[in-house]
């Protein structure tokens, strides 16, 4: 077993035309678009590229290891994804091209995609997802009552792209950059979604009961490949048609979601039958809390939620792990005035940092969240059980 970093060691000297794209591959391109490329590759329009291995040479001429490292989120280290596919002969000669990375934060939009052609002439669009800052993971959660700007822009994009006749395109991403590139295909004139081979969601989220069952939808729905971790939080938010495949992940809780922990055998993934209880609880928690509510209430009970995230002043997932039982407390104090559905989605996702934070601090806290019903705390009704109730999901 090993990561996709280990991968590009094991198999790296094998072209496209010697051994054929692979899921593993899809999430090394997927992660790669994390990479900020501003000024290195070209962008919409001009008709160049830079190859991987310049990219590459030209991204680490500006940036330290070091440096990248003090970085704190979820894709930190995508950096060294780019620097690995210039070292190894699967992915140095891949043409990149097509960039764009647009920020409005008055329209709360961050969009990013670029083309990435391989050695064999297909193209995998790759859009960017979103990182732990909480900000980014309440994005995902406005897609249950609304269009995000970045879903219209992903569609302008492949409009404005997939221009080259003959060519196989790919279509993917993470996070919200997976949920990006099932969009963009669906909402597509049929003229674009005729050219798209495959469209891959690595633990993105998912979309309202209306768009999945939208014809166009059903149209590409053998052409979609899903995967989520066994922890998933963000790949389980709303609905999914299609298949997913489970993935073993190197981490826990939460810490799941980053792509670089997801364990790779050979040329596919490392596969998990079942997901974690902590998943399959909060995935029932936050189903039933968003089924009774319309979408302007769901805008401000997600609100509310994400407010609640960052009452300590933290901005990311990272800063809550960071500030322990500060962070935490701040949390439980704040929610004194939620109401018990907002409290208990709350709780789901304390319990499932717990692993990052230790049980000794987030039990009390826990407890404190959800309280006793007819004299039986959740712990004691829980007995040893630290995951939750024993729904029939194995960890």
């Amino acid at each position: 077993m090993g990561t996709i970093l280990d991968y590009m060691d094991w198999r790296g000297d094998l072209s496209f035309r010697q051994s054929e794209f692979n899921e593993v591959d899809n999430l090394i391109l997927a992660m790669l678009s994390y990479v900020e490329l501003d000024g290195i590759v070209p962008g919409v329009g001009k008709n160049a590229f830079v190859t991987v291995e310049q990219a590459a040479q030209r991204y680490f001429e500006e940036h330290t290891a070091e440096e990248i490292r003090a970085e704190i989120s979820f894709t930190h280290l995508s950096p060294f994804v780019l620097r690995k596919m210039g070292e190894c002969r699967r992915f140095k000669n891949a043409k990149l091209s097509k960039y764009v990375n647009q920020i409005d934060e008055r329209l709360q939009k961050q969009f990013s995609a670029l083309h990435i052609e391989l050695d064999d002439k297909s193209i995998y669009v790759a859009f960017r997802g979103t990182d732990d800052t909480i900000i980014g993971w309440q994005e995902d959660f406005n897609m249950s009552f609304m269009t995000v700007p970045s879903q219209t822009a992903a569609v302008d994009y492949l409009k404005a792209t997939l221009r080259t006749f003959g060519k196989k395109y790919r279509v993917g991403g993470h996070s919200k950059g997976g949920n990006l590139a099932v969009y963009a295909a669906v909402m597509s004139s049929k003229h674009v979604r005729s050219k798209i081979r495959e469209i891959y969601n690595n633990d993105g989220p998912g979309f309202t009961k209306a768009f999945v069952a939208m014809p166009e939808y059903e149209e590409i729905l053998p052409r979609i490949y899903s995967f989520v971790p066994e922890s998933s939080v963000i790949g389980m938010l709303l609905e999914h048609r299609e298949e997913r495949k489970i993935v073993a992940s190197a981490e826990t809780g939460i810490m799941q979601h980053d792509g670089l922990t997801w364990q790779v055998l050979g040329n596919h993934f490392e596969y998990k039958t079942e997901r974690t209880r902590e998943s399959v609880l909060l995935d029932e928690t936050l189903k039933s809390w968003l089924s009774g509510l319309d979408a302007s209430q769901r805008e401000s009970c997600i609100n509310s939620l994400f407010s609640v995230l960052s009452a300590n002043g933290d901005e990311t997932l990272t800063d809550i792990a960071n500030g322990g039982i500060k962070s935490l407390g701040a949390i439980m104090k704040s929610i004194t005035t939620m109401d018990e559905k907002t409290k208990s989605i709350i709780s789901e996702l304390i319990r499932m940092l717990r692993k990052e934070y230790g049980k000794e601090v987030v039990t009390p806290i826990i407890e404190k969240l959800v309280p006793k019903r007819g004299g039986v705390s959740r712990k004691s009704r829980w007995g040893e059980n630290k995951n939750g109730p024993d729904n029939g999901e194995k960890s």
